[in-house]
Parts: C-alpha cells; sequence; structure tokens
C-alpha cells in the first residue's frame, strides 16, 4: 500500500495563494510519477497538474497554467502544489495520487488521466472566495 496524505488547503480570497503539500512515507516515492486532482461539488474529477519521478517532465491543464506548480522533494518523499492568482472557479477538494506503472517509470512520463494514478489521497478541501 501507498499511503498519500495531502496538507494545506483552506480558504483564500481571489488573488491569493496557497500551497499543497502530499507526504507518502513508506514507499518508493521517488520512482513514482506523481499528480494533483480536484473535483468540485456535481462536477467530474479533473486533472490539475502531474510530475514524473525524475522531475524533467510536467503537464499542467490550461487552466492552471501560469498559475500553478507542481514539485517534488524525492528525499522527503514529498510532493507539492503551489497555487496562486487563485479565482473561485479553482474552489475544489484537491487530491494526490501516484502512479506506480513500471513502464511509465522507465518513460519518465507525467500522465494526466485518473485511470493511469492507483494511489489516491484522502483529499485537501480549498475554497477560493469572491
Amino acid at each position: 500500500q501507498v499511503q498519500l496524505v495531502e496538507s494545506g488547503g483552506g480558504l483564500v480570497q481571489a488573488g491569493g495563494s496557497l500551497r499543497l503539500s502530499c507526504a507518502a512515507p513508506g514507499g518508493t516515492f521517488s520512482r513514482y510519477a506523481m499528480g494533483w486532482f480536484r473535483q468540485a461539488p456535481g462536477k467530474e474529477r479533473e486533472f490539475v497538474a502531474a510530475i514524473s519521478w525524475s522531475e524533467r517532465r510536467t503537464n499542467y491543464a490550461d487552466s492552471v497554467k501560469g498559475r500553478f506548480t507542481i514539485s517534488r522533494d524525492n528525499a522527503k518523499n514529498m510532493v507539492s502544489l503551489q497555487m496562486n492568482s487563485l479565482k473561485p472557479e479553482d474552489t475544489a477538494v484537491y487530491y494526490c495520487a501516484a502512479d506506480t506503472d513500471l513502464m511509465r517509470f522507465l518513460s519518465d512520463y507525467a500522465p494526466t488521466g485518473a485511470d493511469e494514478y492507483d494511489y489516491w489521497g484522502q483529499g485537501t478541501q480549498v475554497t477560493v472566495s469572491s
């Protein structure tokens, strides 16, 4: 089992910033691609950002490009999502996810599809007020 624990969510005014963190103790974290997804009430879960195990590849949803930055610290078994210039439409529960697939590890891939991830955290609420 890969345990993922998100933190850093909260309430922020539009234009503000939050930094989300996801810790993955006790796993082979350095060899996993990691991603962030979000789900707002009544909406489908959507991709936000992903980073490959080596940090050489990243992917972002068009809606967050230029505002969000994904990063990881393999020595600390942690992946983060820095969110700047937040908008009310960013309000959602944010989930981190781990991709343990060997082939994607070898290709240094940063997956964008939810079905490419194997383990998920419990989520952390982000609320952006107008």
